[in-house]
């Protein structure tokens, strides 16, 4: 190439690139249109498994966030051959033990222990879905939402991945899991602004967590949280104070969702939950009582004789199945510290994988503890079960 073509080349260059780069930020700073949740896709339970299958509906638009099988019907990854159990260690005043190594734990799967294959000490990324209530009765806390949302956003590790979804009837993606701080940021702006032109009303609260680990966290590797921020008033499951009400109608083929089905969702997942509730911690649910029955369910007549609103009992039994904690807006001084909070237990996490026995992949809830040998002087915090999905 001639001297006089390869200069005209290089001004080119110069002229260009700064073009190219002004639009290359643009291009990074635009934030995706919101997509609604579940949108094309359909809920039916087996008959013979008596489960719930997420699937397209037949000749529906297709879900790009959603990964379906040759038939129509969503692939289940749920990952029963190598099981993940986040779990954080705290001294007595609640300050996180660091530095442990994979021997120094004991994990017991039905009360089998089994072998810890595979350890991590925080060093993988967080994948963290922040999912927050959109609905009317929340709007008046709009402003310190999104504010201490960009807390956590802060708070949180450079390579751990975040993604918004705003809810009420209908679920809105804002974000996919992303890096992009600056993205993040006005996905968060857009949380208010999230529904569709049409809006139902209701707040439908399970079902947007049922499609967050639907569609989100579906084939995601590591470390893998659900941050929900609501009132906990849910209009769409028809809980009650009857437990049946929570459980999946003997010969209902419909594909009604349950509060079964999201438990059992997020627990096969391995989708820890933190859930932040905007109403007031209810007298007799202490962190002790709590702690006193996260071997059983949280519904029960003495839970209603303490008068603790049934919705709120709830939101802490999906923690208490999923993992996680369940946190009180009204009792701590700003949502910016619960969000620190969640941010430091994150990176003090340790992730322990085991692969279960022969013979243990049968369908249906298992129960995990997780022990240190000798170490009296801490707790171990961690979910205490986990769900094997029976076959499609």
């Amino acid at each position: 190439m001639r001297p006089s073509v390869l200069l005209q080349a290089a001004v080119w260059l110069m002229l260009v690139s700064p073009a190219i780069r002004g639009i290359e930020a643009q291009v990074k700073a635009k934030t995706p249109k919101p997509q609604r949740l579940g949108a094309g896709m359909e809920t039916r339970r087996n008959a013979r498994s008596g489960e719930i299958e997420y699937r397209r509906k037949t000749g529906g638009a297709k879900n790009e966030t959603a990964e379906a099988s040759d038939d129509g019907r969503a692939t289940l990854r749920v990952g029963v051959n190598l099981v993940e159990l986040n779990c954080t260690v705290l001294r007595q005043d609640g300050t996180p033990v660091r530095e442990l190594r994979r021997e120094d734990f004991r994990v017991l799967e039905d009360g089998v222990p089994q072998a810890v294959e595979h350890f991590d000490a925080s060093n993988e990324a967080a994948n963290v879905a922040l999912v927050m209530d959109a609905s009317p009765s929340v709007l008046r806390d709009m402003a310190e939402m999104k504010a201490a949302a960009r807390t956590l956003a802060v708070a949180l590790e450079a390579q751990d991945e975040v993604a918004v979804v705003a809810f009420d009837a209908d679920a809105y993606l804002l974000l996919p899991f992303s890096r992009d701080r600056e993205a993040l940021e006005k996905a968060i702006e857009q949380v208010s602004v999230a529904r569709g032109p049409s809006p139902k009303r209701g707040s439908n609260i399970y079902e947007a967590v049922y499609l967050v680990a639907q569609e989100l966290f579906r084939g995601r590797k590591g470390r893998k949280t659900i941050v929900l921020l609501t009132d906990g008033q849910d209009s769409g499951l028809g809980l009650t104070w009857s437990p049946e009400s929570a459980l999946p109608r003997t010969g209902d083929a419909s594909g009604r969702l349950t509060f079964e089905d999201v438990a059992r969702a997020l627990a096969s997942a391995g989708v820890e939950m933190q859930a932040v509730s905007t109403q007031p911690r209810p007298k007799g649910m202490t962190e002790n009582w709590l702690a006193a029955h996260r071997n059983g369910t949280l519904i029960t007549a003495k839970a209603r004789e303490l008068e603790m609103p049934h919705y709120t009992l709830y939101l802490a039994e999906l923690v208490r199945r999923a993992g996680g904690r369940i946190y009180f807006l009204r009792e701590i001084e700003t949502l910016s510290t619960i969000y620190r909070r969640i941010a430091e237990n994150l990176r003090a996490q340790y992730t322990l994988g085991y692969y279960p026995a022969a013979g243990a992949g049968m369908r249906g809830w298992r129960m995990l503890k997780v022990e240190l040998p000798g170490r009296a002087d801490v707790r171990v915090v961690h979910r205490v079960t986990y769900y094997v999905a029976g076959a499609p």
